[in-house]
């Protein structure tokens, strides 16, 4: 899960958003196409709304196809092909004709190769300039930003970045044992050395207030990820680029949880927004307050 601060200067009502999202609706890929993104229907309705405001969430999904075609199958086929000229007419061909063999290999086994879908969970909450994208990489996140900004009129987000660096706080949560207020150390971690040896060090179901771990602080190991929970209500894993990670809702949040089919979705966007929105300015506050950007 990556935040972002959306611009003070956008707005937009539910039906302009629909409208604008509308015209980059996503279709599967062609028969020669290697990639196809476009939004589609948070809720998995067809011909469903591609945006869904609940309780003045708006819950968005991007839909990603791409074609698997390995590099080395089109390698592969374009060294028959090479080989096949040099023994009918003598004469090897040159890198661009190898380039252009390539190109024409390609297109041939698109239309067989398989395709794989992704879809990315978007949440913007208009009120509070939150925009939370459920990616688990940088690239993907990237993704669905330059489509927000392709698509809705105005629209721009930066990162969401802490005064103190997540690093930095989590190197003095550990070595001096103690959380920030709101906050427990669960019992996974991983440690990087800055030198280079570049040592790793994982702890995974393992008690992190000892001796043992705050030495490997101190030696210059510095945290890369760390488990935490936020008033007993939410466990994630916070990483060094302010990332969070295995995001989990406990017992005490689901127990309120509507198990209504036609329901589900509004409850599960309501819970996890309303927890998420508490929880986010608590971090950003526990990590020195945020960084303004210009």
């Amino acid at each position: 899960m990556i935040v972002y601060r959306v611009g003070p200067d956008w707005s937009a009502s539910v039906a302009q958003i629909e409208a604008a999202l509308d015209g980059a609706r996503f279709v599967e890929c062609g028969a020669t196409q290697e990639k196809s993104i476009g939004w589609c229907e948070p809720r998995g309705q067809a011909h469903g709304p591609l945006v869904e405001s609940v309780g003045g969430q708006l819950i968005f999904k991007l839909m990603i196809e791409t074609r698997a075609l390995p590099g080395s199958v089109v390698t592969r086929k374009a060294k028959e092909r090479v080989a096949q000229i040099e023994a009918t007419t003598g004469r090897k061909p040159g890198k661009k004709e190898i380039r252009d063999l390539k190109d024409e290999i390609r297109l041939d086994l698109l239309p067989q190769a398989f395709t794989k879908q992704a879809s990315v969970g978007v949440w913007i909450d208009p009120k509070a300039r939150l925009l939370v994208i459920d990616a688990g990489s940088q690239t993907r996140a990237d993704e669905v930003v330059t489509m927000l900004v392709k698509s809705l009129d105005g629209f721009a987000a930066a990162l969401l970045d802490s005064k103190l660096s997540p690093t930095a706080a989590m190197s003095e949560w550990l070595i001096s044992q103690e959380a920030p207020v709101g906050f427990s150390v669960d019992r996974e971690c991983e440690l990087k050395a800055a030198d280079e040896s570049k040592a790793v060090v994982r702890y995974a179901r393992h008690p992190l207030d000892n001796d043992e771990v705050r030495q490997h602080v101190k030696s210059g190991k510095l945290p890369t990820r760390l488990a935490l929970t936020w008033n007993s209500r939410v466990s994630f894993v916070l990483t060094e680029g302010l990332q969070m990670k295995k995001v989990t809702f406990l017992e005490v949040v689901m127990d309120g949880a509507s198990t209504g089919k036609d329901d589900g979705f509004d409850a599960d966007v309501a819970i996890a927004t309303a927890e998420l929105g508490k929880l986010l300015p608590d971090l950003i506050e526990a990590l020195g307050g945020e960084m303004e950007t210009a």
